[in-house]
């Protein structure tokens, strides 16, 4: 019986000295950490490059036929009826090349039928070679034709037909388009307060799937009162990847209007701009981040041209994680780029 108190207390001192154990040994790690050294700023850097950095205007552009110029005619055409009655046949289909005049379709009005003036004018062509016709009479017999017939003004394609045999049309009618499809162009509206550095000549990219570059030939001088833009157009490279473009496709297009050759240029996203429009970077020298006050250029593909003290091309300068830093903070590269 008296062992049982001696066991008891014997228990009890070994969990006493257990517990003594545990509290010591999670203090040792508290307090070793508080004579570790403070965690450092993660960062990701780049670096500053020379290259060559141009200045776009952007909108959007309607794919179409190129307009006329002073010297060639335009691109596509819309043809209405030359006269009121019914279509009495259509001889092409969308997408059919055809050339100059080409019949396309024809039509029978009210006092004739397109097949009785074909025949009449053949009739006084004979005649007329046999000198038993005047030449007024072959003349009259081709107006009363080309009144029931119409034809292509151009060659190219048949990028619509709106009428088939047995409907009425009048003079108003819109019945076909076609468009010479190795001549196309973009054309877009940009806002005029852009538009002062816009030239003929200028390059002009249209951002389809597969970009097409083709050349600015036309900048209009008046501003559209309705929506304050500026209309321009260009032409497109009647070969390559224009195959590619369809009349009436809405796209992106940029118009070069600089280039600065051999610039010093950062990455974008390392370019802090505050809101009186002060621009810096934070250059990386010796683990520390250098705020550097910079002016900003140029801008394209995720580089910023800049110019500043202390600059350079190989320049390392934080790209992640230098918002907001104090100058001179030191921090840890996690990643560098370059």
């Amino acid at each position: 019986m008296k062992a049982k108190p001696i066991v008891i207390a014997f228990i009890i001192a070994l969990c006493a000295l257990g517990v003594f154990f545990l509290v010591r040994s999670r203090q040792a790690p508290a307090a070793s950490g508080e004579d570790a050294a403070p965690l450092l700023p993660a960062v990701q850097t780049g670096v500053l490059k020379r290259m060559t950095l141009h200045r776009y205007v952007t909108g959007y552009g309607v794919i179409g036929p190129e307009p006329a110029t002073a010297n060639a005619p335009a691109a596509g055409a819309a043809l209405a009826a030359p006269s009121a009655g019914v279509v009495a046949g259509v001889t092409v289909v969308e997408g059919q090349a055809v050339n100059k005049g080409q019949v396309l379709m024809t039509i029978n009005s009210s006092s004739m039928t397109a097949a009785y003036a074909s025949q009449e004018l053949q009739r006084q062509r004979k005649l007329y070679q046999q000198h038993n016709t005047s030449l007024k009479m072959l003349q009259d017999a081709e107006v009363q034709l080309a009144l029931l017939e119409v034809t292509a003004p151009l060659s190219g394609t048949v990028v619509s037909m709106n009428v088939k045999p047995g409907m009425a049309v009048d003079a108003s009618t819109v019945v076909a388009e076609v468009m010479d499809l190795h001549r196309q162009a973009v054309t877009a509206k940009i806002p005029a307060s852009q538009a002062a550095s816009l030239k003929p000549g200028q390059p002009v990219e249209v951002l389809a799937r597969t970009p097409v570059t083709g050349t600015l030939a036309f900048v209009s001088p008046a501003v559209d009162p309705n929506d304050g833009t500026v209309t321009v157009w260009a032409s497109l490279p009647a070969h390559g990847d224009i195959s590619n473009l369809r009349p009436g496709q809405f796209l992106p297009v940029r118009i070069m209007t600089a280039t600065h050759a051999d610039c010093l240029a950062a990455p974008s996203e390392s370019v802090v701009t505050d809101e009186q429009g002060r621009s810096t970077i934070a250059l990386f020298k010796n683990g520390e981040a250098d705020q550097t006050g910079v002016q900003t250029g140029f801008e394209e593909n995720g580089w910023t041209e800049v110019s500043g003290a202390g600059l350079k091309p190989g320049g390392a300068v934080i790209t992640v994680g230098g918002y907001g830093l104090p100058d001179k903070t030191r921090v840890e590269v996690l990643h560098s780029n370059g």
